[in-house]
């Protein structure tokens, strides 16, 4: 499995048309499309950060996509008052222990590694990390995207609500730096977002 991610720096302002704009324009566009299983949306109404996400079966059809939703990505850019940052992700690990509902929150983590250790990274979140953080009080998901080129890698970890996403604060910390540190990778950004759209259909994978 496959995605591909927008992030825009939105103004704080054009949050709402965005949120908007992308449920009732874009995603019809996207979920028509072969091969495309789904998308989420992560805002962060402080930063102005939002991270649009596509998910698809292969690589082949997520880059089949590429010319027509170029204008399509460009124009939703617009409406959040933003330019586009793209990038295109292995969907590595998704463990699902219920369907998120409104109000869910995610906490997501970068990393960067050296490339050649992009499925060490891997076998270091399903073993080491993902036991632990299913037992999160409010734990609804989580998932681990890698890009084997550049080294570069997201967790993303969704709650039933911020508060329980505040609760975690403190072991989460811990436990990613612990991550990085048995994959020689350096955790670069940690972001905390409203899960704004959640309409990924991406099957098991952990």
């Amino acid at each position: 499995m496959y995605a591909r991610s927008t992030t825009v720096l939105a103004h704080p302002d054009s949050i709402d048309a965005g949120v908007g704009h992308v449920r009732d324009e874009v995603m019809p566009v996207v979920q028509g499309m072969d091969g495309c299983i789904g998308l989420s949306m992560l805002v962060d109404r402080t930063s102005g950060q939002c991270i649009v996400t596509t998910a698809w079966q292969t690589e082949e059809a997520m880059h089949a996509s590429e010319e027509r939703l170029r204008p399509v990505r460009e124009r939703a850019a617009e409406v959040l008052g933003g330019r586009p940052q793209v990038d295109e992700w292995e969907i590595a690990v998704l463990h699902r222990d219920h369907t998120s509902a409104p109000g869910a929150c995610v906490r997501a983590t970068w990393v960067q590694l050296e490339p050649h250790q992009a499925d060490r990274i891997v076998d270091v979140y399903k073993i080491g990390l993902l036991p632990e953080i299913q037992e999160f009080d409010g734990f609804c998901s989580a998932s681990l995207m890698v890009d084997r080129a550049s080294g570069y890698a997201v967790s993303s970890v969704t709650f039933d609500s911020h508060e329980a996403m505040m609760r975690t604060r403190n072991l989460a910390a811990v436990l990613r730096e612990r991550g990085a540190r048995e994959a020689s990778g350096e955790v670069v950004e940690v972001g905390e977002f409203e899960l704004a759209l959640a309409h990924l259909r991406v099957p098991e994978m952990a």
